[in-house]
């Protein structure tokens, strides 16, 4: 579904994506692991055009990404929750969800991802009045995830969805996502939580200083010196 080809992305002389490819194949969930400032933002960033690469390829379906605009870029089938959460603070959990589905005409569609976003996250349709500002920030990475999925996406690009959360919430945030796994969601997952994201991918790159340095399916990953000396503790 989605290719990544020697991807180089600077910023100023800093070379933050040093020829970087990956693939994120239709139903599957794919792993983009590393420690901070290691260019996972970045290659999510690429992804959906907000950073410009000086070269390389990104394709979905087949379909070139490279010099589109970032609502192009989501009206061909990605979406994004990025880190931070980036809610509209000031707007209630409905509004949040319905801007989500900005790009969207269908109606009916529209009506039934907001009740399946509901059904995943039953705190915010308790909330959806409320204003996304007075949330916990647990609540608020909900909805960032929730917003992301009112697009409809082919292909949902998660961004350090566990930061800063509990690890009760992580669980629960979890748990919805292997829901989304077991309906034949595809998503590229970015993480510095290794043990969290290789218990749900089914396969995983670790980035280091804008470099691939491993890659395999999860349980290879999990078994691999490198990965549980470096992202697991072990």
């Amino acid at each position: 579904m989605l290719e990544v080809q020697d991807l180089h992305v600077y910023y100023g002389g800093i070379h933050a994506l040093q020829g970087l490819s990956l693939s994120v194949p239709e139903g599957e969930v794919v792993t983009l692991l590393g420690a901070n400032g290691a260019g996972k933002t970045t290659t999510l960033r690429a992804i959906m055009g907000l950073v410009r690469p000086k070269e390389g390829k990104i394709t979905l379906d087949g379909r070139y990404l490279l010099g589109k605009r970032p609502y192009e870029i989501v009206r061909l089938g990605l979406s994004m929750a990025p880190e931070g959460r980036r809610i509209f603070p000031d707007l209630t959990v409905l509004e949040n969800l319905l801007l989500g589905a900005y790009a969207r005409t269908d109606t009916a569609g529209i009506s039934r991802d907001l009740e399946f976003v509901f059904s995943l996250f039953p705190r915010l349709k308790e909330r959806q009045g409320q204003r996304g500002g007075t949330l916990s920030g647990g609540e608020q990475q909900m909805l960032s995830v929730a917003r992301a999925l009112m697009a409809g996406p082919k292909l949902l690009l998660l961004d350090e969805p566990s930061l800063g959360l509990a690890p009760v919430l992580i669980t629960e945030m979890y748990r919805a996502f292997a829901r989304l796994k077991s309906e034949g969601r595809t998503i590229l997952l970015v993480e510095q939580n290794a043990r969290a994201a290789l218990s749900l991918a089914d396969y995983g790159y670790v980035l280091e200083t804008g470099r691939l340095v491993a890659q395999g399916p999860s349980e290879e990953l999990q078994a691999s010196d490198l990965v549980r000396k470096a992202y697991l503790g072990i």
